[in-house]
């Protein structure tokens, strides 16, 4: 009965090759990746270490390849990649078998940023010449990061106001006791300079704050007059050519000034009160990035503070129009419902793409029938179609 199965021998003395080059394949990513950051000029960042003594410092080289796979392939924080230098066959090959420390990969990866980003760009850009990227598909898509700082220290504009409000008749008040101090004898706890103090800092504070969201609240109404304006160029054109006065309301004018909602976090003042995919709110940013679907290779990224993902396609498109020249234009670009509109199909297809976004969101385990039927036809569209493309499919 034994002989039928394979047998289990963990006593095994060699668990891997002798040498980290017969790990893994001939066309592996990791080999790709560390041939290409080996032609890199990684001398601004070895001249960056002062040699002065100590433990010598992880090579440059290595770092720079094991965050650009694990970007690849999905593992972004530090304590991830130090994990996978032990446990993955691809990372210990990056690695020559040495595990770097999630402290040392953070610390290079917030020491280097900027060039970081001048290095992948240049990976992209070798990739493309050696034939390896060739920008077919793209598909983009979101994700919430968490700012450092709580939600419980954002503050809204009603807030702001109630709490000036409240500050301002305590200043008052407490002039008044300083000014009777003298008939009336004061609680000994009570130090009413130091309370006055504390109160118009926090009047400082709230007055920063208050400033910050009346920016912010006059930029969105230069943008929201800039689209009423079009909406009655839109619907006087419509009269000109029809000769007749255009059915329905005419559009309202946009109401201005901060509304009682908006808020702004003491902490992190550019972070934003954003949805969570698992619900409820967090402070956080909206990290984008659009991915090459065959290799894996992200052409483009950034983050914002808008938590509605459909703002973010123009930026996207802007991003790989800029670096077409260099790593080549996407055929078709992948987007869930949350890129959908009708505007946003138009620029895709305006910029020579082919849009594959989702319309709807469709319900989990939905019934046999509805996932065998065939999508409706589309007999309106008039984007581009690419040779490419169907030759790709």
């Amino acid at each position: 009965m034994a002989d039928r199965f394979r047998p289990i021998n963990r006593d095994t003395p060699h668990l891997f090759p002798p040498t980290v080059q017969d790990y893994l394949a001939d066309d592996h990513l990791a080999r790709f990746v560390v041939d290409i950051v080996d032609q890199l000029d990684l001398s601004p960042l070895t001249r960056a270490y002062g040699g002065r003594g100590g433990s010598a410092a992880w090579h440059p080289a290595m770092l720079v390849s094991l965050l650009f796979y694990g970007y690849a392939t999905g593992t972004f924080s530090s304590r991830k990649l130090e994990a996978a230098s032990y446990d993955s066959v691809a990372m210990r090959f990056i690695c020559a078998n040495q595990y770097p420390d999630h402290d040392s990969i953070s610390a290079f990866r917030q020491r280097f940023l900027s060039e970081l980003e001048d290095l992948f760009v240049e990976i992209l850009v070798i990739a493309h010449e050696m034939g390896t990227l060739q920008l077919g598909t793209v598909s983009l898509d979101g994700t919430k990061i968490k700012a450092n700082a709580s939600k419980h220290k954002a503050l809204s504009w009603a807030h702001a106001q109630a709490l000036e409000a409240q500050l301002r008749e305590e200043v008052e008040e407490l002039m008044r006791l300083a000014e009777a101090a003298d008939n009336t004898p004061l609680p000994q706890a009570l130090d009413i300079p130091a309370e006055i103090q504390r109160r118009q800092d926090r009047l400082a504070a709230i007055a920063t704050a208050k400033a910050t969201l009346q920016a912010r609240a006059d930029e969105r109404d230069a943008q929201a007059q800039a689209e009423y304006e079009a909406k009655l160029e839109r619907r006087a054109e419509k009269a000109r050519q029809t000769g007749r006065k255009p059915g329905g309301k005419p559009p309202s004018p946009p109401t201005t000034g901060p509304r009682d909602k908006d808020q702004v976090n003491l902490t992190d003042s550019e972070s934003r009160i954003m949805p969570t995919s698992g619900g409820g709110f967090e402070q956080s940013y909206n990290a984008q990035a659009s991915v090459d679907v065959d290799t894996g290779l992200i052409v483009s990224g950034h983050v914002t503070q808008q938590s509605n993902d459909q703002h973010e396609l123009d930026p996207t498109l802007a991003q790989l129009s800029d670096q077409s020249e260099t790593i080549g234009r996407p055929i078709a670009l992948l987007a869930d419902a949350g890129y959908y509109s009708a505007d946003n199909v138009e620029a895709v297809a305006a910029n020579d793409i082919v849009p594959f976004i989702s319309d709807a969101r469709e319900h989990h385990n939905p019934p046999l029938m509805k996932r065998i039927e065939e999508p409706p036809v589309q007999t309106d569209f008039d984007g581009p179609i690419d040779e490419r493309d169907c030759e790709k499919s």
